[in-house]
Order: structure tokens, then sequence, then C-alpha cells
């Protein structure tokens, strides 16, 4: 069975790198009908924020996308926190101490700064002098006995051969071995191992299969493929996705700018839509070279693709990952979130589940409006759906709903000197006596695009001039929703009594 991991540190609240990678993690998973797990990398305790492991939950549940083992949900490979499972870490130490892969180092910080600093002078690349990988077997007994503090290093002096199998994304890679540090440190002095040992005994022990992480990562890859042939372990296939960059090219930063998933929660945008927008940055170029490197897929979504959770599922090919970093685009979030909106509103699930969520802004925005009743937020919605990017935006644009027009801002003051005098007049008239022969039954079949046709046609008067009118009448705005639109959700009586009151106004 196909199994993945998704692996954050604990430092901070997840950011939109870290969704994109839980969410491929996800569609890998469930297109393969495999699981996947999230474990949390807390061995670095001066770095590990409080709450943070809530907020990374809490940010994987609003998202929709959620794991089959981790913290809050029993498993085969508990513990799913490493700083639980030290003992396990430091057996795998023990066991490259013994193969000779692995050598104690009892060096101070200060020695280990002093030594790089006389080795960049010398012009050395190398970043420690392996001082003590020659220290006799009885040196580092007496010296453990006596309760020195030491790391363990990798001797990579004496590496396994193996195999540097290709990345899933990137391909063939060329040796970054020159980049490592010299022997790195695997299990450091207060016994809690490195991200790189904890890594690859975690994936070897919970039967990680694949491996989906940020390219960050692709410098140490090959250090991880050297402990698994220390180790004399099978490594799972790792896919490095590219990173996500800002509109100005620059990289995304947890200091710089809304890239909190929490933050997009709060400003209103749909889970759904994120995760559509995450999906398609940089999903739908072709590996083959039959297609030429970086050449578009036949059948891959283009960046504007509107897609549910379960169509992403059905999709998604690791194949058509491009290798490039990718620009995240906010107009295009914009875009997708619209149409997110207006298919939650088409079903009446949706409608109701989007007027609850949007009432309590509704109340605070207009708190003194009798109209704030779920039911009438669902007809404004279906009315207003079409303008709106965010939920939230419903209160600035449909304020006339909620309130009576105020016809005495600038806007309404500079639409009502447009119009002609007389033929604001006769239409205002107009329609108000014919609404007013009108019985509460009749209103709810009622055609009122064909009733203002008509009466349009009575006074004949240009459309748009007609129309223009009305909408000052009822709004005080220049732009809505059609005006028979608004008429059906105001009801007959706040029509009549709008048109009455702009009649007065002058």
């Amino acid at each position: 069975m196909v199994l993945l991991r998704f692996a954050p540190s604990p430092t901070g609240a997840l950011h939109l790198g870290g969704l994109r990678t839980a969410l491929y993690n996800y569609l890998f998973a469930r297109k393969l009908q495999g699981k996947w797990i999230l474990r949390i990398e807390d061995t670095d305790a001066a770095r590990t924020v409080p709450g943070a492991v809530d907020g990374i939950r809490e940010a994987l549940e609003w998202a929709g996308i959620d794991y089959d083992h981790g913290p809050g949900k029993d498993g085969p490979h508990r513990p799913y926190f490493q700083s639980e499972r030290l003992d396990l870490y430091r057996s795998y130490a023990d066991r490259l101490l013994e193969s000779g892969h692995a050598y104690r180092c009892f060096c101070s910080a200060d020695t280990l700064a002093a030594t790089r600093e006389r080795l960049a002078r010398a012009g050395s690349n190398s970043t420690y002098d392996k001082a003590c990988l020659n220290l006799t077997e009885e040196e580092v007994a007496r010296r453990v006995r006596a309760g020195d503090k030491s790391t363990i290093r990798l001797n990579d002096r004496l590496l396994s051969s193996r195999p540097s199998p290709p990345d899933l994304i990137f391909g063939t890679l060329r040796d970054a071995h020159a980049s490592l540090p010299t022997d790195p440190i695997l299990l450091k002095s207060d016994l809690f191992p490195t991200y790189h040992l904890a890594s690859v005994v975690d994936d070897h022990e919970m039967g990680i299969t694949h491996v989906l992480r940020g390219e960050e990562w692709l410098p140490s890859l090959p250090l991880h493929l050297d402990l698994y042939a220390c180790l004399k372990l099978r490594p799972p296939q790792f896919a490095h996705l590219p990173l996500l960059l800002n509109q100005d090219g620059s990289k995304m930063s947890k200091r710089k700018g809304d890239v909190q998933v929490i933050d997009f929660k709060r400003q209103g945008w749909e889970s759904s839509a994120l995760l559509n927008w995450l999906a398609l940055a940089g999903w739908g170029v072709s590996h083959d070279s039959a297609h030429g490197p970086g050449s578009p897929l036949k059948h891959a979504p283009d960046s504007t693709t509107v897609m549910s959770l379960n169509e992403m599922v059905q999709k998604f090919d690791l194949s058509s990952v491009t290798h490039r970093r990718t620009i995240l685009d906010p107009a295009k979030l914009a875009y997708l979130n619209q149409h997110h909106l207006m298919q939650r509103a088409s079903t009446s699930t949706g409608l109701n589940t989007l007027a609850e969520q949007i009432q309590p802004a509704v109340k605070k925005a207009f708190p003194s409006s009798q109209y704030t009743t779920i039911p009438y937020i669902r007809d404004v919605i279906t009315v207003i759906q079409g303008r709106m990017t965010k939920f939230t935006e419903l209160p600035l644009l449909a304020s006339f709903f909620f309130l009576e027009p105020n016809l005495s801002t600038d806007e309404a003051v500079a639409m009502r000197k447009s119009l002609p005098p007389d033929e604001y007049r006769i239409t205002i008239e107009g329609l108000g006596s014919r609404l007013r022969s009108i019985d509460d039954a009749a209103w709810g079949t009622l055609d009122l695009t064909q009733l203002l046709h008509e009466e349009n046609a009575r006074v004949n008067l240009k459309q748009k001039t007609y129309m223009t009118i009305l909408r000052h009448a009822l709004t005080g705005v220049k732009s809505g929703p059609g005006v028979s639109d608004i008429m059906r959700v105001l009801g007959r009586e706040r029509t009549i009594v709008r048109l009455g009151e702009a009649h007065s106004t002058r």
C-alpha cells in the first residue's frame, strides 16, 4: 500500500507552502488508494512554538484534507511526535557506531567554531577536521564514562555504495555531496537527533513508500540516501516540490506578507478555492522527453481550472508537476474563489451554510437592521453572488438590502443630477402606482422583468435612463444586481416605500 507523510515542525503557523505539501501528499495518497500520516518533527525544542501543533491541525481541518494517522488519530505507527521516539533514534545511531559509519565527536562549540574559521582561512571547503575520528576506542569509552558530552557524526570516508535514484519531479540529479557539511551530525549532545537521522529512521519504521516534500530539502537528499545505504535500508521514492514565490519573484517567508493559512481563513477565502489555487501552482507540464521538458500536457488542467477536492484527486498526476518555481498570483485566487462561492450557493444546503457563515458579519455591520435573518440573507446572496469575490464582501456590496438607501451621498446626488426631473417623476409615480395595484399573493409569482419592460415602454424612455432612475431610487448607488432582482429581495411594500421616499427627495 502507498503510504505518505506530512511532517511539519511546530515552529509556527502552517503557511501556504506547507499546505501545498500536505495537499499533494493527500492527493497522491487518495489517487492510489493509499494513506498518509501527520508526523510532528519537534526535535528542536528551542524553536518549538506553544500551540503550533493545534494550529497545524486546525488549518488542515479547515482546509478539508484529513490525515489517516497522526496526532488525535490512533494508528499502527504511533507515536507521531519525534520527541517521543528518542530511544529509537539512539538505537539507530548505535548501529552506525558499531558498523564504523559514525563516530563520537567531543569537540566543544568553541573548538568547532575555531576549526571552521581555520579551515576557511586555509581555503578548504571542509567544515570539520575530523579530529575525533582518530580517537581510540579506549579513549572514547573513557570519555563517555566520564560523562563528557558528545555528538555522533557520520563518517563520510566510509560511505556505502548506493544508486542515485531519480527524483519523481526533478528527474536525474547531479551529485551534491560537495554542498554537505563535513561528517554531518546525526545525534546532538542533548541526545536529540538532527532532522536527517530522525526523518530517515521514521520513514523506514513507518513504512513510508513516497516522500513528497519541499525543494529546500534537495541538497540534503544525498545525505539521506547515504544513511539508508549505511543502515542497509531501502529508501522510499522522493519527489521534491518546487518553491512557491511571491508576485515579485521573492521566496515566500513566514515573516513577509500573509502566507499563513489562518490568515486566509480570517480574510474570508473559501478553503476549497485556496486548495484549488495551490494545487494548480505548477501542475500541468510534462516531464516526458517525448513532449519536451516543461511542455504543457494535453489533458492537464490550466492554472484557473475550477475543481473540487474530489476532482483534484481524480485528475492529479505527479508526473505533470513542474520542477520550476511558481509565482502565486492573487488574481487567480480571487477568480477561483468567486467560482467556488457560486458553486457553493448553487445548492440549497450550500446556500444555507453560506448564509449562516455570513450572518454574524451582517449583524455586526448593520446592528439596527431587522433584515438579518437566514432566509433573507439567502435571498441577498442569490442576487449578489456573482459580484462577490469573498463572502466577507457582502455587507459592503449590498448595504442597501439591509438599510434604507442614503440618497444624500455624493454618488447618489450625482446620479440624481444626471437624470431629467420630469422623467424621474413619471418613472417613480408610474411604477409605484402599478405596484400598489398588485396584491401580496400575486407578488411571489410575478415576472418583474416583464413588468419593468412594460412600464418602460409605457413612459417611453431609453432603457438605460429608466433603469438608472429605479436603481437610484431603490439603492442610491450606480452598480449592483438587476433592478428586478433588487425588487424581488426587497419585496413589494419596501419597494413602494423606497419609490415614495425617492420621489419626495429633491
